[in-house]
């Protein structure tokens, strides 16, 4: 029996509007300001590469190909996740979900698809979580503080 995919489950309260947040999602240059370099248009079927730093701890290019999934505009975009270069087989998604508070926005993050019965994927999964965590969040919401001043 294989052992169930692990996650990643943020939520998060940011104090910007919806609308602002949505923006930091889909529009590519900010995208560029707080995650990586890309291509994005918030079109599903929209295949488009992210460029980042490599990681060798876990055979991480630094490309991210990826697939826009799923969009409603202004409360929930996904989209596929996975190292460009080929032979790596780490695929997931990674999905967003806003929804209005008070006068700021609640976020849903979700990045599922790691296996942790697979090493490589494990590791992944515990850089990921302390990435979006610690460092990509934590850019986001400083690119959201430069939108609204």
């Amino acid at each position: 029996m294989t052992a169930p995919l692990a996650s990643i489950e943020i939520d998060e309260y940011l104090p910007h509007p919806p609308a602002a947040v949505w923006r930091a999602l889909t529009d590519p240059d900010l995208i560029a300001d707080w995650l990586m370099d890309n291509n994005f248009e918030p079109v599903v079927g929209h295949d488009y590469i992210m460029r980042g730093t490599p990681v060798p701890a876990v055979g991480f290019s630094g490309l991210v190909a990826s697939r826009v999934l799923d969009v409603r505009d202004g409360h929930l975009l996904r989209i596929s996740w996975r190292d460009a270069e080929a032979g790596n087989d780490l695929q997931s998604t990674v999905t967003w979900t806003l929804a209005p508070e008070g006068t700021g926005t609640r976020l849903d993050l979700v990045h599922e698809g790691f296996d942790p019965a697979e090493p490589s994927h494990a590791v992944a999964h515990r850089i990921m979580a302390g990435g979006w965590q610690g460092h990509l969040l934590t850019r986001l919401k400083e690119t959201l503080g430069r939108i609204a001043a």
